[in-house]
């Protein structure tokens, strides 16, 4: 089993930046970003491997950034240029068997997750 706790979410205006944080209990060879909005279905943000290879959803490429500390088991999300699109809740997903950096941003390779933390950008 494998707990994830999110934070850093909040709120910003458009242009604003944000970071989220997820520490883990254990490593993880792939940990990714997913958000939902109300009515929408979750979907991938960014994901990251264990050689740190990482893919982006079109949506965020350029303004989102991933990183992970394996020391401290920690995946982080910072979040640039934030638009009134990208409020969300943001989850924080992990998994050891994830099928390929290809298959990273699909919901349905993650068997861990976290609560999620709130993220609500303004106009």
């Amino acid at each position: 089993q494998v707990q994830l706790v999110e934070s850093g979410g909040g709120s910003v205006q458009t242009g604003g930046s944000l970071r989220l944080s997820c520490a883990a209990s254990r490593y993880n060879s792939y940990m990714g970003w997913f958000r939902q909005a109300p009515g929408k279905e979750r979907e991938g943000v960014a994901a990251i491997a264990g050689d740190r290879s990482k893919t982006y959803a079109d949506a965020v490429k350029g303004r989102f950034t991933i990183s992970k500390d394996n020391d401290k088991n920690t995946l982080y999300l910072q979040m640039n240029s934030l638009k009134p699109e990208d409020t969300a809740m943001y989850y924080c997903a992990a998994d050891s068997n994830v099928g390929g950096l290809w298959r990273a941003l699909l919901r349905s390779e993650y068997n861990y997750w976290g609560q999620g933390t709130q993220v609500t950008v303004s106009s």
